[in-house]
């Protein structure tokens, strides 16, 4: 099915071209992600298709029965409601009844009429199911509480949120959607974008998207989009194959322009020899002449960062941390932390949101206190802090005076010298976009100059907080190939699992309670591990448990105080009615695979669902066991 055509969309903002004439379409199934640098339009076109704004040219056609959700980078919630009536704003009676049962389940003494209400409108609605699915969103979203209120919460939680109505939205909806998701695993730690992964990979996901994550990318985008230069280019495959395309046109446009030089030249010479009479003929050369001046001079924008930054000596002693202990009350963040740093060390730390990570290299700055312990900074030190707070300024400025507030000149490696104008060229920042004011600048903008402030002091200790959220890919690339030549100390604060894996030489694991393990290894290395570590334990626990359940008749009762609550009742009643249900499905698609007429796809199909039939029947029926005992 057709879902979607972009037909030659044109977009000015502040006199520059964001793009021109860009035309495309989205199938059901197409799982595009859209690339580009910062400030070139991407959240610009990602507006404009869903109706927040609008095009100078062209127009965007939608399908009638297609339902366009949107993320936003910044998403905007009621703060005069709850997490619950945010997530569930839109009004539809199945909604509406798992709102009410929700909030009555989520009291520790719910009235037993209203419960029975509630619970006899979910019956009747058939909104079990549907209430199942929204708690699996909101449990791997870490979204609870559902009662506080939106103006209290954090910048990550109102992402997490926003992205949980929208997945609910899409679930809830029998018709097809449409995904536009802007930056979706800003904020989300690296279970939650794993589970990401796997849920918009399902092939019943339409999705177009805008991502720095390359794995993410990798895992669930089957095409690739780039707006470059204002023109639009479409590769159908992964992100390897993105690249080498993108190898390959640069290549062909750098060939295309030579080619133009060398004819400029000649054109250039004929130009100067002939008199000033011309006769049609030579007029027609003349014209063409001029087009091949414009072919020969046009420019590309400069895609690389060039950082060679000189760098502030760095001593022996450099870091030292001496039974170092943090809490905020009964949350404990260090637990008597000992650790000394060494020359041209790269840390990544990694761990849950809300473990502390960014508490700990606040210590290391000198922002936070510590309970006790000491923190030792050596007198070379020069730390840069890019921090998730991003750029402070008092008040609105243009780029170029920000810049120049903090030195005039930035010294080079080689001993010279770079005045802040040249210094800003080479962060991409053009001479007309120099005069910016800095509230006018994209998301991804205003990081860039956050990481230029930073680098213009000459730091030799990196603590880099979450420093790819915003950042173009392009940016990223060369950032990445920066940092692995930066001679000094680096700690990386990120979920960006390919930044990770390519920077740090070792992770310190924030595993909560004050735990935190010095692990010797990248991303990729340690969450296998971890994988392989879990999977292990859930295999010696089911063993365990199969063979304590075994003699079911003899087993003592469980102790009094841990009655069902009603929601686990009306699970219970549930498992009665589904396992009958699935057992029946089963012996069904077996007798009919075993009459030898089905074709093979059909029969294939089957074998699948067979398999899923059996993963949901050991589950239901471990937790069925579990309840029964307890009923």
């Amino acid at each position: 099915m057709h879902y979607l055509s972009v037909e030659n969309l044109t977009k000015t903002y502040a006199d520059k071209p964001l793009f021109e004439n860009i035309s495309f379409h989205i199938n059901e199934g197409d799982k595009i992600a859209l690339v580009a640098l910062n400030g070139t339009g991407k959240s610009s076109l990602l507006k404009i298709i869903h109706g927040k704004d609008l095009a100078d040219e062209g127009k965007v056609w939608i399908h009638k029965d297609v339902n366009v959700v949107f993320l936003e980078q910044d998403p905007v919630l009621d703060n005069d409601k709850n997490i619950l009536d945010n997530i569930f704003q839109f009004d539809h009676p199945v909604i509406n009844a798992i709102r009410q049962y929700e909030q009555l389940a989520d009291q520790d003494s719910p009235d037993p009429l209203l419960m029975a209400e509630a619970m006899r409108i979910m019956d009747e609605l058939n909104a079990w199911h549907f209430e199942s699915v929204v708690r699996q969103i909101l449990g791997k979203l870490n979204i609870h509480h559902l009662d506080q209120p939106a103006g209290t919460l954090s910048g990550g939680q109102r992402k997490r949120i926003a992205l949980a109505k929208i997945l609910i939205d899409m679930d809830l909806e029998h018709r097809h959607t449409l995904l536009i998701l802007d930056e979706p695993t800003n904020h989300l730690d690296v279970d939650m974008i794993e589970w990401l992964e796997h849920y918009l990979g399902r092939d019943n996901v339409t999705l177009l998207l805008v991502t720095h994550d390359r794995y993410f990318l990798e895992a669930v985008c089957n095409q690739i989009i780039e707006i470059d230069n204002g023109t639009l280019y479409t590769c159908k495959g992964d992100y390897e194959q993105y690249m080498e395309q993108k190898a390959i046109r640069y290549e062909q446009e750098q060939a295309s322009l030579e080619k133009a030089r060398n004819r400029y030249r000649k054109e250039l010479e004929w130009m100067r020899k002939q008199p000033k009479a011309r006769t049609t003929k030579s007029r027609a050369r003349q014209n063409a002449f001029y087009e091949w001046k414009e072919r020969a001079t046009q420019k590309r924008p400069q895609e690389k960062l060039e950082l060679a930054m000189k760098m502030e000596r760095l001593g022996g002693k450099i870091l030292e941390l001496k039974k170092v202990y943090k809490s905020f009350g009964d949350k404990v963040i260090l637990q008597g932390f000992d650790y000394t740093f060494r020359k041209g060390e790269r840390i990544g730390i990694i761990g849950k949101n809300g473990v502390g990570k960014s508490t700990f290299v606040n210590m290391l700055l000198g922002k936070e206190q510590q309970d006790s312990g000491k923190i030792n900074t050596g007198e070379t030190v020069v730390f840069g802090d890019f921090s998730q707070e991003g750029l402070q300024v008092k008040e609105d400025m243009r780029v170029i005076e920000y810049v120049k507030n903090i030195a005039e000149f930035f010294p080079l490696a080689d001993g010279t010298k770079l005045g802040a104008a040249q210094f800003l060229q080479r962060f991409l920042f053009s001479p007309e976009k120099q005069y910016t004011y800095i509230s006018r600048l994209s998301g991804g903008e205003k990081k860039r100059l956050q990481l230029l402030t930073i680098l213009f002091r000459n730091p030799n200790f990196l603590v880099l907080d979450e420093p790819t959220n915003d950042l173009d890919l392009p940016t990223l690339g060369v950032l990445e190939e920066f940092l692995l030549n930066f001679p000094g100390c680096i700690i990386i604060i990120s979920h960006d699992r390919y930044f990770m894996d390519k920077i740090v030489d070792h992770l310190f694991v924030f595993e909560g309670d004050g735990v935190v393990r010095d692990y010797p290894g990248n991303f990729t290395q340690y969450r296998l591990e971890e994988v392989f570590t879990k999977k292990l334990k859930e295999e010696t626990e089911k063993a365990e448990q199969v063979a304590v359940t075994a003699p079911v008749a003899e087993q003592p009762a469980i102790a009094a105080g841990k009655k069902l609550s009603f929601k686990e009742k009306r699970e219970l009643e549930q498992l009665d009615m589904d396992i009958p249900k699935l057992e029946a499905e089963k012996s069904r698609l077996e007798q009919e695979m075993s009459t030898g007429v089905m074709e093979y796809e059909a029969l294939q199909q089957a074998a699948e669902r067979i398999q899923r039939i059996n993963s949901e029947l050991e589950e239901k029926e471990l937790r069925w066991l579990e309840l029964s005992e307890r009923n």
